[in-house]
């Protein structure tokens, strides 16, 4: 998404040229490919696990570490395969995201782009169109790193959880149709109804 930004403010007459279906599969299947390498390298590594206790998970989904806690065997081997495994997990794509916003596109160079054009309301779509993935990408990814590469801290990883798994996703659509012409105006069409009504 971040690099499909680039090339819509930066380069916008080669953008059909550069994101084409291509393009976008190979991402998607290497994207495919490295989540699928490391959940099949946990995932026969916790094979060798012994469970033998309560079967209740302390969480309220199978996560990695409320897992880890059920086990009887000891996971010391599972758990620093987690922190190796979980550094590219978590952190490549998040440097993937900052490096083509920070050093390729540098937000510099993207805000001096928009203050290159001239009608105000094209500045504004323009730099809506970054804003809003970098919220999301922020709550994702700032919730992430501190779950996955950080001690545990019991409820607080919980709350954080929270954050990836329930509040970005309900995030996402609102953030991203904020920008839409259509969800605005029927916004102004709904307000002004209850408006009205009170």
């Amino acid at each position: 998404m971040s690099y499909d930004r680039y090339q819509a403010i930066c380069n916008p007459l080669q953008y059909n040229m550069v994101m084409d279906l291509t393009f976008c599969m190979k991402a998607i299947l290497l994207c495919w490919v490295i989540i699928f390498t490391v959940i099949l390298a946990l995932s026969v590594t916790m094979n060798f696990l012994w469970f033998c206790g309560p079967n209740v998970i302390e969480h309220f989904f199978c996560d990695f570490d409320p897992l880890l806690e059920l086990s009887c065997s000891d996971p010391f081997f599972l758990k620093v395969e987690d922190m190796i495994l979980a550094v590219p997990y978590v952190l490549s794509p998040f440097i993937v995201i900052l490096v083509s916003y920070v050093i390729i596109v540098s937000y510099v160079y993207i805000i001096f782009t928009i203050l290159k054009i001239p009608s105000v309301s094209g500045r504004q779509k323009t730099f809506s169109t970054c804003s809003s993935h970098l919220a999301v990408v922020s709550i994702f990814y700032g919730s992430i790193i501190i779950i996955y590469l950080f001690p545990n801290k019991g409820n607080v990883k919980k709350i954080l959880s929270l954050l990836y798994t329930v509040v970005t996703p309900l995030l996402n659509p609102m953030i991203y149709s904020l920008s839409n012409r259509d969800i605005k105006q029927a916004f102004k069409k709904l307000k002004s109804k209850m408006s009205s009504a009170l």
